[in-house]
């Protein structure tokens, strides 16, 4: 077993340049790894070392020929497997249905494909990508590297462990309520929501973005220089821009920041959250930057009615199952579903209405700072087999106050590590930003990222 797989995407570019290490290494050590952990850590679905091989293998003759294919020529990735890549099934997590092999990559496949991306593997996640959490009827249990015990987080459970555990430097998830900050907050790694419509997604939805997880910021700023070009088929995107994307850090003297420990929904945060969060605020205030609290600003009734909302989305798409099929779903999101099934026309329509109230209380409550600081979790942990923190059905959404109306306000916002638990744990810092300042948000992760505490060592399952 070989460290090759610990690499930053960043350094693994400048020693391919230099000649100094090949794809058809570092892809060998990374499936070598994922061979060797995977059966305890289940992160990873459908691994494809003969393509990846053959992948890598062009990468080198590219590479070699001084002609790389674009800025992650050779790269290990992984995808979470809700996002289309051609011939392969897509079960999005779920038992209840039979997967059909997708006809066409997706834009973020398409992307990294034409990077030149050495695809590994899909990777994880729960049934139809509904919890946060590594819990799924069709997948097996995914679990945390930093203690297998623990929940890694969702719904882009895989993605987040793979990138703790070092499966490849760059791995895509989805994100529309937290998905990708969720669990690579309860990894320790770094993720981005983008803004809505930053990075092409096929097909769109309200508030459903694709975000990298990396260990990085600098390779998450590389790799949204490769995911953010355009793809036609997302109606809903941005227009293409061009944007440079060197993550080097904002200086953060005279910049205001504000500081949200309750956002007025959800659970109240664990102490050791709220000292994590605050000790990284106060690392803001060093650096020149001025940081003010932000008080609570959604309601009950947004979080109420966007679930309702949701529940009956879910039984309208289910519902030309089998009764059999059904009995597959997992217990916890069938419950979840049926309690949405009794909702009026008018009781759905209300719940809807609250997407546009959550994201103008958003950004009218954020609009006078430049950034806002606060916790991306406000539990620390919880165990594997939990669908939630609170597992109660009847309480799905308790957990993701902090991510949630950064979703419907299309605002960007990113997960970093701030901190570890008594019990070692990591513990997330949530970074948002103006609409459409993505790149902001990068410059300012990384200006946190050259200032926090050293870090302890990546989790090893040898």
């Amino acid at each position: 077993m070989t460290d090759l797989p610990d690499l930053t995407a960043s350094a693994m570019i400048r020693a391919f340049r230099a000649g100094n290490l090949s794809p058809v290494e570092v892809t060998a050590a990374s499936l070598a790894r994922i061979d060797a952990w995977d059966e305890r850590l289940c992160a990873t679905w459908a691994v494809d070392a003969e393509g990846a091989v053959e992948a890598a293998r062009a990468s080198e003759t590219r590479w070699r020929m001084g002609k790389p294919q674009g800025p992650l020529d050779g790269v290990p990735v992984t995808i979470k497997e809700n996002i289309a890549t051609k011939g392969v099934p897509m079960p999005a997590g779920t038992a209840a249905v039979d997967p059909k092999a997708a006809v066409a990559d997706a834009p973020a496949a398409a992307r990294l494909r034409e990077s030149g991306a050495v695809i590994l593997c899909k990777t994880t996640m729960p049934d139809f990508g509904m919890l946060s959490s590594g819990l799924s009827s069709f997948h097996r249990l995914a679990r945390n590297p930093w203690d297998l015990a623990a929940n890694p987080g969702g719904s882009s459970a895989g993605a987040a462990a793979a990138t703790a555990a070092g499966y490849a430097p760059i791995n895509i998830g989805t994100d529309i309520g937290g998905s990708v900050r969720l669990p690579a907050a309860l990894c320790g790694a770094v993720a981005l929501k983008p803004s809505f419509g930053r990075i092409p997604v096929s097909p769109p939805f309200l508030g459903r973005a694709v975000g990298p997880i990396t260990r990085t910021v600098e390779d998450l700023a590389l790799a949204m220089s490769v995911l953010s070009l355009p793809d036609a088929r997302d109606y809903m995107s941005l227009p293409p821009t061009t944007i440079d994307w060197a993550a080097s850090p904002l200086d953060l003297r005279g910049l205001t920041f504000g500081l949200c420990l309750e956002t007025g929904i959800g659970s109240r945060p664990e102490a050791a959250v709220v000292e994590a969060v605050t000790a990284a605020a106060r690392l803001f205030e060093t650096a020149g930057a001025r940081v003010a609290p932000l008080g609570p600003y959604l309601t009950r009734p947004m979080l109420d009615g966007l679930d309702g909302f949701w529940r009956t989305r879910f039984a309208a798409d289910t519902s030309g199952l089998t009764e059999a099929q059904h009995e597959r779903i997992l217990p916890y999101i069938r419950d979840w579903i049926e309690g949405g099934r009794d909702l009026s026309g008018v009781d759905v329509y209300r719940g809807f209405t609250q997407i546009p109230a959550i994201s103008e209380a958003t950004q009218a409550a954020t609009a006078p700072f430049d950034f806002v600081l606060s916790p991306v979790w406000p539990v620390v942990s919880f165990p594997a087999e939990f669908a939630s923190p609170l597992n109660d059905p009847s309480r799905p959404f308790e957990h993701i106050g902090y991510c949630v109306g950064f979703n419907m306000s299309e605002q960007p916002a990113l997960a970093i590590n701030c901190g570890y638990s008594s019990s070692g744990m990591p513990i997330g810092l949530q970074i948002a930003g103006r609409r459409f300042d993505d790149l902001g948000v990068i410059r300012v992760a990384a200006a946190f990222e050259a200032m926090r505490p050293p870090q302890r060592p990546w989790p090893r399952l040898d």
